[in-house]
């Protein structure tokens, strides 16, 4: 098969992509890819690296305020539409796969127009504007939550898939996890996580745990704070001088995250689509800090989703404390058949086989074109 994937701007649009051309490559070992992305966004630098052939669009998103440079993004857009087009043409896919982003919008459309069969993923329960816009025009689409099905009527084959990003979890040893924390096996860890750049609300919260863990004898507390926080943070916690300090593990960043997250007991994150997709693929009962800061808002109603399901407990930014996070940590960690209990209500939400689903569906667009 010959396939175009898009989608960029975060690594939560990239990464699926990213996915499932793995397992398009796995399930076709001749299949060619190409990558169409935004010339600004991360996907320029990360594709690349995994040795997919990359071509760029110059392309930028709407403001959500009234502005000029919404015309001349709707310029740029038409433009992008025409690029995109003379792209297809020469690559000549048997189809075309978007996952979100606002590159998505000008290359799926073109392949739409020209009749090749498209595909777009929608990470999180509310889709954003680039998909709810390609929906009128799409073969097929595939979702990461049930609840986002009713966004996608429209469209003749909508399937709830999961997230092609919670194949990189699985299996992953635990054994690696522990070591490379510098634990002993089955050591009970809390995992404080604010995604690859760090959240400072949760490292303010994490901080502020410290002088508490004391009553948590025998557990431990991962807090990955992010690079630009790290020295800060470190820091801060040094100068409180817990006395379970040798229980408090504070890293920049980690490289072998699948392991880490298949040896922690309970972990504390944003809400974002992909860490919530390795989370349930792995049962891992979770804190979810859903960031008020992201477009329409919606890792609120991702976090909601799970804390509906028991799978997780749900903590607005504006009620985050340091007390207030312990206290809940404080009554998972103690209550082994609570999480025992979160941990089922996540493996039920679990999609595995996201990105082996959608490359079926994917093959049963072509077959009808």
């Amino acid at each position: 098969m010959r396939v175009v994937l898009t989608g960029g701007g975060t690594g939560g649009h990239i990464y699926p992509a990213l996915a499932v051309g793995k397992e398009l490559k796995a399930v076709h070992p001749g299949t060619e890819l190409l990558y169409i992305g935004g010339r600004r966004g991360m996907e320029s630098k990360i594709v690349p690296q995994h040795g997919i052939a990359f071509r760029e669009l110059d392309i930028t998103g709407f403001r959500r305020s009234l502005s000029w440079e919404n015309v001349r993004t709707v310029v740029r857009f038409w433009k992008g539409v025409r690029s995109a087009r003379a792209m297809l043409q020469q690559f000549k896919p048997d189809a075309v796969v978007g996952t979100g982003g606002y590159v998505c919008g000008p290359v799926v459309y073109a392949a739409a127009r020209l009749g090749i069969p498209t595909l777009i993923h929608e990470q999180n329960v509310v889709p954003g504007l680039t998909n709810k816009f390609l929906s009128r025009y799409v073969d097929a689409a595939a979702v990461s939550f049930q609840d986002s099905l009713p966004f996608f009527r429209k469209v003749s084959d909508s399937v709830y898939a999961g997230n092609p990003c919670a194949t990189a979890v699985i299996g992953a040893d635990a054994r690696k996890g522990f070591a490379s924390l510098g634990l002993a096996p089955d050591t009970p860890f809390v995992l404080t996580v604010g995604g690859s750049g760090g959240a400072r609300a949760l490292n303010e919260a994490a901080i502020g745990m410290v002088p508490s863990i004391p009553k948590l004898p025998g557990v431990h507390f991962v807090f990955v704070t992010g690079e630009r926080f790290h020295e800060e943070t470190l820091s801060r916690i040094g100068r409180l001088g817990s006395e379970a300090a040798d229980r408090v593990h504070v890293l920049p960043y980690v490289h072998n995250m699948p392991e880490v997250l298949a040896a922690a007991s309970l972990v504390v994150s944003r809400a974002g689509a992909s860490l919530i997709a390795e989370f349930t693929s792995v049962g891992m009962p979770s804190i979810l800090v859903p960031s008020p800061n992201v477009t329409n808002n919606h890792q609120e109603p991702n976090a909601r989703s799970l804390a509906e399901a028991g799978a997780a407990v749900m903590i607005l930014e504006k009620d985050l404390t340091g007390e207030a996070l312990f206290g809940h940590v404080h009554a998972i960690m103690k209550d082994r058949a609570r999480r025992e209990a979160m941990a089922a209500a996540a493996r039920k939400l679990g999609m595995p086989d996201a990105a082996r689903t959608i490359v079926g569906q994917l093959e049963r667009i072509v077959r009808r074109k």
